[in-house]
């Protein structure tokens, strides 16, 4: 769960401090080449403002953006216009795809699949990819927050931003019996002469466990599962904060 209303124009500003998103096209490539897939069509599931859709794009990818938030959305469209690319974004939540045929390779980086937080929800996705969207021989690769940072690092802690333009809390709690953590941020943004705005968002995330997600990638019929420690092509730990999962329909 979140809305992303107020979010979505000051998402950048604060994501890019702490994400390379090149980085992360990069690591999307490699793991292309490992599993010697020919992509062409890409779709990126929680695309959010395009931050992976974008670079993907401009390595000559033909991409696909699907995002819940009209605003996200808004700012993705905005940037692809400035550098001139022909994106196609569609406001759907990523639990209930539709799309008008099939893709490549999908890709759901930076948490999309946490806030899916109904474990039914996270299997019709699945199931709706493999045997509706996605062409044979083709990749789903995504990351997930994992179990261990949102039960042991984030848990019931409280973080402070306090930048030029923007003041945040970020209060977290974690229930441990459903398995979800919530996040209550604050924001206090400047806006010229005006003083600070303040606005509030509320998210859930589910703490998946790798085993729960492995199991149902199989159940569902991928194939040639692999884990990696965050975007790096090396093996998760028990420690592991991010965790990106990929996998291959036959």
């Amino acid at each position: 769960m979140s809305s992303y209303k107020n979010f979505a124009n000051y998402y950048d500003k604060l994501m890019h401090k702490d994400i390379s998103y090149d980085k992360i096209a990069d690591f999307i490539e490699n793991i292309f080449d490992e599993y010697e897939l020919d992509a062409h069509l890409v779709c990126d599931l929680a695309c959010g403002t395009g931050n992976i859709t974008i670079p993907m794009a401009k390595r000559g990818y033909e991409m696909i953006g699907v995002d819940k938030s009209v605003e996200m959305l808004d700012v993705a469209r905005e940037k692809a216009s400035n550098e001139e690319l022909d994106i196609l974004f569609l406001n759907q939540s990523i639990s209930k795809l539709d799309l008008f045929g099939t893709c490549d390779a999908f890709l759901c980086m930076i948490d999309g699949i946490n806030y899916i937080i109904n474990p039914n929800s996270f299997m019709n996705m699945l199931y709706k990819i493999h045997n509706c969207f996605i062409n044979p021989g083709g990749l789903f690769i995504f990351d997930i927050s994992s179990h261990h940072k949102l039960s042991k690092t984030i848990q019931d802690n409280t973080f402070i931003h306090d930048g030029d333009d923007i003041f945040y809390t970020w209060e977290n709690k974690y229930y441990e019996d459903k398995k979800l953590s919530e996040m209550y941020l604050n924001f206090f943004v400047k806006e010229d002469k005006k003083g600070y705005r303040r606005f509030c968002e509320r998210h859930l995330q589910r703490a998946y466990t790798n085993d729960e997600i492995i199991n149902a990638l199989k159940k569902v019929g991928f194939t040639d599962i692999k884990t990696f420690d965050g975007f790096n092509m090396s093996e998760p730990t028990c420690k592991s904060e991010r965790v990106t999962f990929v996998c291959r329909k036959k």
